[in-house]
């Protein structure tokens, strides 16, 4: 565990260096095309997992990702960690993301989000707010874009029941592209309210795209399903994994005569 400590005080600080860095080197986005900013965002995202392996020891497999269809499309993704933020973003080629109005207010990042084109939302404003949101997404996916989406609408910690909201279906019903849902375990190394990161491997599944043209009710029930069962068995493979390091490490350490 003191190692543990040591190394996560060493990724988060690194992490916020990092983050100043790349601020500043966007600084010339401002003036260019607003897939500039998108290229920046992808490269930030790969230092961020770099610096991950490099200090923590946290890898990443993903699967699936022969299944991401091309053009407009929803991602439906679990929500476990603050990881998935950032680390599904290189995988897509314009990226979309929902986010609180305040990170819009944040000097250089949140300028580079209202740069992005991402859609804030104001949650004080209730209703209307919501029907403005979905209206921005739904222009935004069938413009060509993907927008990552996580239905429980805030990070749930490994194990916790699921709690979907409806927001996406109504997204989905509008805009008339495909769903791929995906399935993670994040959460396992690196857990939410702390800033210790667990070594080990951050597995992201896409499963098989749900179809355009499904009933609100049938698409909640298919994605839900979907993303739980394989979550459930992703997280079993990384407890798994952890087991074994953590045994691996017992047998390391020296032992008293």
């Amino acid at each position: 565990m003191p190692l543990i400590f040591v190394r996560s005080l060493i990724f988060n600080t690194l992490f916020y260096v990092l983050l100043v860095v790349w601020l500043i080197v966007a600084l010339p986005s401002y003036a260019l095309p607003r897939r500039v900013i998108i290229t920046v965002a992808k490269l930030w995202s790969r230092s961020n997992l770099w610096l991950l392996r490099l200090t923590c020891n946290v890898k990443v497999e993903f699967r699936g990702l022969e299944k991401i269809p091309n053009g407009p499309l929803l991602v439906a993704s679990k929500h476990q960690s603050m990881w998935e933020t950032f680390a599904l973003v290189p995988l897509f080629d314009d990226p979309l993301y929902i986010l609180k109005r305040e990170l819009t207010r944040i000097p250089l990042f949140g300028w580079y989000l209202i740069k992005a084109g991402m859609i804030a939302v104001d949650r004080k404003a209730g209703a209307r707010a919501l029907i403005r949101m979905t209206r921005e997404a739904v222009r935004e996916v069938q413009g060509n874009r993907q927008l990552i989406i996580f239905p429980e609408g805030t990070r749930r910690a490994v194990g916790a029941p699921p709690s979907y909201k409806p927001g996406i279906a109504q997204i989905y019903v509008d805009c008339g592209a495909p769903c791929i849902p995906v399935a993670l375990n994040s959460g396992l190394f690196w857990p939410r309210r702390t800033f210790l990161r667990y070594p080990g491997t951050v597995v992201v599944e896409f499963l098989d795209p749900l179809p355009a043209g499904l009933s609100r009710r049938e698409f909640v029930a298919k994605v839900s399903a979907v993303i739980e069962e394989a979550t459930d068995r992703l997280i079993a493979e990384g407890r798994r994994e952890q087991a074994q390091l953590s045994g691996r490490a017992r047998d390391a350490a020296p032992r008293e005569t």
